[in-house]
C-alpha cells in the first residue's frame, strides 16, 4: 500500500513539472541590427508563458533566446528586461513586448 502512495506522489509532482510546448516549428529568421545579424534557420517553440527561439548555422546552435512578456534571456548573458533588451539591440522606441508579440504571431 505504501508503494502505491509513493507512485501516486511521484506521478502528481514529477509528471506535472514537465512543460509541454504548445507549438514547435522550424523558421527562417532574419535579424539585422548593429549587434544582432542573423539570416539562418531555427526552431521556434511556444510555451504557455514564454517563447524559446534557437537559431542554427551549419547545424551549430549560435543563438538561443527565451522570450517572456517582460524579459528576454539570451544563452550568453543574464536575463534582462524587455525594455533594456530593446534599447541595446533594437531601439528604445520599440514597445516593451515587441519581441514577444512578434514571435507570438
Amino acid at each position: 500500500m505504501f508503494r502505491f502512495f509513493i507512485i501516486i506522489y511521484l506521478f502528481l509532482f514529477i509528471g506535472c513539472s514537465i512543460k509541454e510546448p504548445k507549438k514547435s516549428e522550424s523558421v527562417v529568421i532574419l535579424l539585422k541590427t548593429p549587434l544582432l545579424k542573423f539570416y539562418d534557420k531555427g526552431f521556434l517553440t511556444k510555451y504557455d508563458d514564454f517563447i524559446d527561439l534557437k537559431i542554427f548555422t551549419a547545424g551549430q546552435l549560435v543563438l538561443e533566446l527565451k522570450i517572456y512578456k517582460d524579459k528576454v534571456c539570451k544563452d550568453s548573458f543574464r536575463c534582462v528586461s524587455s525594455k533594456e533588451f530593446n534599447s541595446i539591440y533594437f531601439d528604445s522606441s520599440y514597445k516593451n513586448k515587441f519581441l514577444y508579440e512578434l514571435f507570438s504571431k
